[in-house]
């Protein structure tokens, strides 16, 4: 058995030079949520970010008078409900296209869940973005609304898709 001296093993080869971390979050103000913060991000245009937080607060207080509940339960229940389990993505396969089903990480679970909220809520026909985001809010924790239907159509799509499942990567 010959001793290998002075030679190193070659490192595997990776694709990317750094691996990605997550990002130090601070906890929002008033509930000290670390979900609520990153909503506020999403939320945030141009850097304004009291102008977020001054909607998504005055989101709660309209929910508090519609829905007589917690707004933060209301919130979390609506984010819940819209976080997607599976969804398709392509892989090319001997030059064909392939719509092949995979779970989705939990990150990107929120941040999926996060961003259907806002682009729906926006798309709404109330008046202020508040109010918007109130109803969006409200039919999300009880299973209906725009982003609910996003999420289902996502489903659809990977439960479509399944027999593409092997090309999993």
């Amino acid at each position: 058995m010959a001793v290998m001296r002075g030679k190193k093993k070659p490192e595997k080869k990776t694709k990317f030079k750094f691996k990605s971390t997550d990002r130090f979050l601070v906890p929002d103000g008033r509930f000290g949520d670390l979900v609520i913060a990153k909503f506020v991000n999403c939320l945030m245009k141009k850097g304004k970010r009291s102008t977020a937080e001054g909607i998504l607060y005055g989101a709660f207080g309209v929910i508090e008078k519609r829905a007589k509940e917690a707004p933060l339960a209301v919130f979390e229940k609506a984010v819940d409900n819209v976080k997607p389990l599976i969804e398709v993505r392509s892989r090319r396969v001997g030059g064909a296209t392939y719509q092949v089903p995979t779970e989705v990480a939990p990150s990107r679970r929120l941040a999926l869940a996060m961003r259907w909220l806002i682009l729906h809520a926006r798309a709404r026909s109330e008046k202020m973005l508040k109010e918007k985001l109130a109803g969006e809010f409200i039919d999300a924790a009880n299973n209906r609304g725009a982003s609910i239907k996003k999420k289902e159509d996502v489903h659809k799509m990977a439960e479509a898709n399944k027999a593409f499942a092997h090309y999993r990567f």
